[in-house]
């Protein structure tokens, strides 16, 4: 079959002198779903940030129906019907559902091309009908979840009709009740000749879901493979170089006192729903326990309470039989390791330095890092562990000096990840830790988790994949409308009945 898009012989280097991608050749057929995975930082959302004209290449060619292209900036793509959904979410808080998505296409009324706000209502709303997103249209971007403002962005493209749609991570924000959903619908795209490059760390959703794969490793193309002849094994054993181990690596250890406890804790809206609704539960020395729950019941809101991002109705925090309800953040830091779902929001100050965000909270709580009095900060102890960090948690960059927008998304989890697993806290809280990150990345992410539940520190982590959840959680909680509906033991339950507590919120006797 003849290729409808080519990529022939793309190289991009940055400066100093990082090649990011070498020499790489893809060919992707009109109405497939062509799959482009690898390692964080092999080069995939850089080859397709080329072929959308985000960013500029240095040598190469690309081709649309034959015919060389060069686009020169997104709109150049856009209007020849090229899309992209970016892994870092890009919507204007302040506006509402239906504003960000018809923002640029707007339907237009009388001779002065006056917005028609009420057609326009009503074709997001039919958009988001037809694909079952669950959204509503005048919500204020803000105000929605992770996974809805995700949902935002593809239907910002589907409403444009654009015959190539680029994915890059479009379910790390979904939960698993939601991407058969997705999935169905860009099965049904492709079979209407819509071209789908899809890009995703998850082996198992891409094998479901693509025709070919193309595998990247160090900025280079290994191969391209059709999905119904490969399988897991061995696109893993192509992106790494080595065999990932896929099985639970969790042994049985008994787990030490009570370090972390919330009681009867609540939090009521102003117009008095229940965000959570009397949660009681804890997290023992040397245990996991993960949360599950479909997106928006309940799970940020815990978090926010925990961390002091939101001040509880009622009820009471605990670390270590220290009462933290009250306390300011930073004395919670003391005690709490975090890693929040959204990097660039709550993580990190994306506009700083790899270093500055690096350092984040060390910096307050280690006195080594500053000097005269605590005035000054210690740059030679600040690089040190950067460069010790860097190395530990193989996390790919050009200079720690660089802005940490400048890393991939996986090397931004790493980096965040790192950072919080190096604070000597007796309470890990992790909200969606391997988020965006490779196959080896998530493997090495969870050795590290297990070695923390060996060192008797206990862990308390929230994930929309299940299937993380029961490799290395030895308890799952599943919250439904703002309450603990089920605790499980690990080893004596199944995806099945957890995911039904997921959507039924059935209590247990």
């Amino acid at each position: 079959m003849d290729d409808f898009i080519s990529l022939e012989r793309i190289v991009k280097v940055y400066p100093p002198n990082v090649l990011a991608v070498n020499n790489v050749s893809v060919g992707i057929r009109k109405g497939e779903i062509h799959a482009i995975i690898g390692e964080n930082g092999a080069g995939k959302s850089t080859l397709m940030k080329i072929l959308y004209g985000l960013i500029p290449f240095d040598s190469g060619t690309v081709r649309l129906a034959g015919n060389p292209v060069h686009f020169k900036k997104p709109a150049d793509a856009i209007a020849m019907g090229i899309g992209m959904v970016h892994q870092e979410i890009e919507l204007i808080s302040q506006y509402a559902v239906w504003e960000n998505v018809v923002l640029g296409a707007e339907p237009i009324q009388g001779a002065i091309g006056k917005l028609n706000v009420k057609q326009a209502i009503e074709l997001v709303r039919a958009k988001i009908d037809e694909f079952q997103f669950n959204l509503d249209p005048e919500a204020i971007v803000d105000r929605i979840s992770v996974a809805a403002r995700q949902k935002v962005e593809i239907l910002k493209l589907l409403y444009r009709n654009v015959s190539v749609l680029i994915l890059d991570e479009p379910t790390s924000v979904l939960t698993p009740q939601e991407i058969p959903q997705l999935f169905a619908e860009l099965k049904r795209l492709r079979d209407k000749g819509t071209t789908i490059l899809f890009i995703s760390h998850r082996l198992d959703e891409v094998l479901e879901l693509s025709d070919r794969i193309t595998v990247m490793r160090k900025g280079q193309k290994i191969a391209t493979v059709v999905a119904a002849e490969t399988n897991k094994a061995e696109l893993a054993q192509m992106m790494v170089g080595r065999q990932v181990i896929f099985t639970s690596k969790r042994t049985t250890h008994k787990a030490g006192e009570c370090v972390f406890e919330t009681k009867n804790l609540n939090l009521v809206r102003r117009d008095g729903f229940k965000l959570l609704d009397d949660i009681s539960f804890s997290v023992h020395a040397g245990e996991i326990v993960g949360i599950a729950g479909v997106e928006g019941n309940g799970q940020l809101e815990l978090v926010n309470c925990v961390m002091g991002l939101a001040e509880p109705s009622s009820g009471h925090i605990e670390v270590g039989n220290k009462e933290i309800t009250q306390l300011p953040i930073l004395e919670r830091r003391k005690l709490i390791s975090f890693v929040p779902q959204d990097r660039a929001k709550m993580g990190a100050s994306i506009s700083a330095s790899i270093l500055e965000n690096v350092i984040m909270t060390h910096h307050r709580l280690n006195p080594d890092f500053s000097k005269w009095r605590g005035l000054v900060l210690n740059y030679q102890t600040a690089r040190a562990f950067v460069e010790s960090l860097v190395e530990r948690f193989s996390v790919q960059m050009a200079s720690y000096q660089n802005p940490f927008r400048s890393l991939s998304g996986g090397n931004q989890q790493k980096a965040i990840l790192g950072r919080e697993l190096l604070l000597p806290t007796p309470f890990f809280l992790m909200d969606q830790p391997t988020r965006g990150l490779d196959v080896g990345s998530i493997e090495y992410v969870h050795d590290q988790i297990l070695s923390m539940r060996k060192e008797n520190r206990a862990i308390l982590v929230i994930s929309a994949d299940l299937e993380e959840l029961f490799l290395i959680a030895d308890r799952i909680l599943v919250m439904h409308r703002g309450r603990i509906v089920a605790n499980l033991v690990t080893d004596q339950t199944s995806i099945e009945e957890v995911g039904r507590y997921m959507l039924e919120g059935k209590l247990t006797a």
